[in-house]
């Protein structure tokens, strides 16, 4: 029955995220807990993040009533890699670091609002039973391998803007 869950299984991540951005926010200055919740953050949204791609957007950039929403998004998850890499780069103790840790909190959420909110619905109604089992197992077996990937990369800001 994975074929009709992926989208609950894309909403269940992105309730993970929610939670860790509430976190990161209620912390204070440069402590461990701020980098430790932050580096959870950033590792488990780029996995996610690329294993959305190559499983769910790879099958919406096929259909050309689903394209334009999969490019919309892919461009979205570039700008969020941007800003981690960002963050990662700043003192976390800094004023500024939660500002822009604010904006791109603020711009993640609004992603994800979008996703389950228009997206999901029309890739749910647009793609066959088939093409949505295709998907969950692709997401299944290269989020473990995209999350190890994210984990052993450093983020750096010269690599986000090639």
């Amino acid at each position: 029955m994975a074929d009709t869950k992926i989208f609950a299984r894309l909403k269940q991540d992105h309730d993970r995220h929610r939670e860790l951005l509430e976190r990161i926010d209620a912390t204070q200055g440069d402590s461990p807990e701020r980098a430790a919740l932050f580096e959870k953050f950033r590792v488990e949204v780029t996995a996610h993040a690329a294993s959305e791609e190559m499983s769910l957007y790879a099958a919406m950039l096929g259909r050309s009533d689903l394209r334009d929403e999969a490019q919309h998004s892919v461009a979205e998850h570039k700008e969020i890699e941007d800003m981690l890499a960002e963050l990662y780069e700043m003192d976390f103790g800094s004023t500024g670091w939660l500002t822009r840790f604010r904006t791109m909190k603020d711009r993640y959420l609004h992603h994800i609002d979008e996703e389950e909110e228009d997206m999901f619905p029309e890739a749910e109604d647009g793609l066959s039973q088939a093409q949505k089992k295709e998907i969950a197992e692709t997401f299944a077996k290269e989020k473990p391998k995209e999350k190890a990937k994210a984990a052993a990369e450093e983020p750096s800001s010269e690599h986000a803007r090639e």
